[in-house]
C-alpha cells in the first residue's frame, strides 16, 4: 500500500512532465503556419471553371485541373472528385439567395482506407483535367446564379481555393 502512495504520485508527476514537453507556443504554431506556407508550392493545385452558358439539352460542365509544379510525382485520390463518376457531393453550390442546391447523385458507401488502385498520379510540371456535368448532380434552374466551391478534399486530398460564380442560362 505505502509503494502505491509513492507509484501514482510518481506517474502523475511523469505524464505531466510530458504533456508540457508536447504542448506548443504561439511562436511554435507561428513558426508551422510559416512552414505550411511554404510546402504550398510543394502539392498539387486545382483550379475549377464553369461556362454557365450551355445549349439547352447540352451538358452543363465543370472543369477541374489538377496541376504538379513540383518536381516530383504527386499522388492524389479519385474519390470525391470528377475523376470518377458522379458518386458523392464534392460540391457546394448555392444560389444568388444563398441556399444550398439540391443533390441528386448517387451516394457511394465505401471501405477506408481507400485501396491503392484509388489513386492517381500527376507528373512533375503535368496536369490532369476531368469534366463533370453539373446537371447529372445537382438541381440547377435555368436563369439562376450559382457559386460553386469544392468540398472533397478531406478524401482526395486536393484543395481548392477557388470560388466559382456562374449564371445557368440556356442558348437557343
Amino acid at each position: 500500500m505505502k509503494n502505491l502512495k509513492l507509484i501514482v504520485p510518481a506517474l502523475l508527476l511523469l505524464f505531466s512532465a510530458c504533456s508540457q514537453a508536447t504542448r506548443t507556443s504561439g511562436n511554435d504554431l507561428s513558426e508551422g503556419v510559416q512552414k505550411d506556407a511554404l510546402n504550398v508550392a510543394d502539392s498539387l493545385e486545382t483550379k475549377i471553371s464553369v461556362n454557365g452558358k450551355v445549349i439547352q439539352g447540352e451538358p452543363l460542365v465543370m472543369r477541374f485541373v489538377v496541376y504538379n509544379n513540383t518536381d516530383s510525382t504527386k499522388s492524389f485520390c479519385i474519390w470525391h472528385t470528377p475523376f470518377e463518376p458522379l458518386m458523392s457531393k464534392y460540391l457546394d453550390i448555392t444560389n444568388e439567395k444563398g441556399e444550398e442546391v439540391a443533390y441528386k447523385g448517387a451516394m457511394a458507401k465505401r471501405m477506408m482506407p481507400p485501396p491503392a488502385d484509388s489513386y492517381t498520379n500527376v507528373k512533375p510540371g503535368d496536369s490532369l483535367v476531368a469534366n463533370a456535368d453539373l446537371l447529372k448532380g445537382y438541381d440547377l434552374k435555368t436563369g439562376s446564379s450559382y457559386k460553386l466551391t469544392y468540398n472533397g478534399s478531406n478524401m482526395s486530398g486536393l484543395v481548392s481555393k477557388d470560388t466559382v460564380t456562374f449564371v445557368y442560362e440556356d442558348i437557343h
